[in-house]
């Protein structure tokens, strides 16, 4: 018999559409897993590569309509594709090999790899000994709404090419920006949050959406600020890059927020549609933020971020936007091409990096200490800038908190110690009506917490907080405030 053009057996008019559909994808060749969440997903010949989709996904949903009726003659319903979805399911849960799928950028066997997204579905590798483009994936990756594809990178580029794009007025901050994109280029964080401030007419939107092209390119390459932790997470888990604009504030939350999504951090909500089972989200990500002051204060983010300030545009060399972007397209692939030997520099010289005194975020500065012969800058300038803008991110927070003032009073006068109940007390009465002011703790828990955030900057200061416990039956939280020389450790201890 034929239907629609297309020979099919007989005995085939006794099965059930849902059946057939799912005996359709296995016979095509269908290779079912699932990652260690158990979310269920397919790799399917398409032309001449292979791609990875979720089961649920719209495009897989798509490919399973083609092959239908390739194959049958006649169009499946949703109901029916549904059913087969959900014998698929089960079969890649239970039947396939847990694997991970990555969005962008993975590492695997001592290399990189990077999701060009392209139609090809290519991919770039990155190896000690240099990069190629490859026609597959040793790694599966996934696609996801928004993403664009990257170009295909060029040798021979230099990573100078990008100056033009970026207006910052020293070089120290122009080498910081390379190292968070190079750092944006490793498949594990930590990964510091990108700052860049200005006022109006120096281009911040237009510099972060060109950052963005070069490592993660979406068609929504700058969102406003997400509503709540499970909407910022849902966000990291379906791009590789988290670029935010125009931020004025950034409340206490969403700083938290950040600091896990930087440096990482689990974050569990219930799952849709079920009354007690959990979504699990943990990813790390690199972060960008824009605004005119984008108001970060507390310590513990400032610490986590690069604070990059951009000059204002002179009007003699302000570019219309079709007349930037032309300019940055020519460009692109060559400077992706020259990140790219960056990367393959670090990953090369990485062994054998050694940095005496480590700074917070140890892993990042270790990375960018390794490519600097990539990124045509003296040995040791990318730690010089770092630290002095850590040492400007630390004054920042200091000038934050309402707490400092009063901080540096009670170190002055020599050491102190209680808990953090009488410590507020005391502020308190040092404080009087300005305890109503934004940002003052409330209570004992508020200021122990603030006090945690603090430590870093305070350090910077030669003021040590301590948190200790007394002996015996009883025991009492002790905070211990004193200055450095006074035989104090600036290491935040707690027995």
């Amino acid at each position: 018999m034929k239907v629609g053009g297309v020979a099919r057996k007989k005995n085939d008019d006794s099965i059930d559409p849902p059946t057939r559909i799912v005996r359709l994808v296995i016979e095509a060749g269908a290779r079912l897993f699932h990652t260690a969440n158990y979310d269920a997903f397919a790799t399917i010949y398409v032309k001449d590569h292979l791609e990875t989709w979720r089961l649920r996904d719209t495009h897989f949903k798509h490919w399973i309509g083609g092959l239908y009726y390739h194959k049958v003659g006649t169009t499946p319903s949703d109901l029916n594709i549904g059913a087969a979805l959900n014998v698929l399911e089960g079969k890649a849960a239970h039947e396939g090999r847990e694997e991970t799928v990555h969005v962008r950028v993975a590492g695997h066997d001592e290399c990189i790899y990077i999701d060009l997204a392209n139609e090809r579905w290519e991919a770039v590798e990155i190896a000690s000994s240099g990069w190629r483009v490859m026609p597959f994936s040793r790694v599966k990756f996934r696609r996801t709404p928004g993403m664009q594809a990257l170009p295909t990178p060029v040798r021979g580029g230099s990573l100078a090419e990008l100056r033009p794009f970026v207006n910052v007025g020293s070089e120290e901050q122009f080498l910081l920006i390379l190292a968070w994109l190079v750092a944006a280029f490793r498949p594990t964080g930590p990964y510091p949050v990108l700052v860049l401030e200005g006022n109006q007419g120096s281009a911040k939107s237009t510099t972060s959406r060109f950052l963005r092209a070069l490592i993660d390119p979406n068609t929504a390459m700058l969102r406003s600020i997400p509503a709540s932790e499970r909407d910022l997470q849902i966000a990291a888990e379906n791009g590789w890059c988290q670029a935010f604009e125009n931020v004025s504030e950034v409340k206490p939350w969403l700083s938290d927020c950040l600091c896990r999504l930087s440096t990482g951090g689990g974050f569990s909500t219930r799952r849709n549609y079920t009354d007690d089972e959990e979504k699990l989200f943990d990813a790390m990500r690199p972060i960008m933020l824009n605004g005119i002051s984008v108001g970060l204060e507390r310590a513990d983010l400032l610490d986590r971020s690069l604070v990059i300030v951009l000059d204002e545009i002179q009007a003699e060399k302000r570019l219309t936007e079709r007349q930037f972007w032309a300019q940055a397209e020519e460009a692109r692939p060559r400077i992706l091409g020259a990140l790219l030997d960056a990367v393959s520099c670090a990953l090369r010289r990485i062994p054998e990096i050694s940095i005496a005194t480590l700074p917070r975020m140890a892993d990042f500065a270790q990375w960018v200490t390794a490519a600097e012969p990539a990124l045509g800058c003296r040995e040791g300038a990318f730690l010089r800038a770092y630290n002095t803008n850590r040492q400007d991110s630390n004054e920042l927070a200091l000038d934050g908190s309402v707490l400092v003032p009063f901080l540096k009073t009670i170190a002055g006068q020599g050491n102190w110690s209680g808990t953090a109940s009488e410590l507020l007390e005391m502020l308190r009465g040092e404080n009087g009506m300005d305890c109503r002011q934004q940002g003052w703790p409330k209570t004992a828990a508020s200021l122990s917490g603030q006090l945690r955030r603090l430590i870093p900057s305070l350090s910077s200061i030669g003021i040590v907080i301590r948190f200790q416990k007394t002996a015996g039956t009883g025991s009492k939280k002790i905070i211990a405030i004193s200055k450095v020389g006074n035989g104090q450790s600036l290491i935040d201890t707690e027995s």
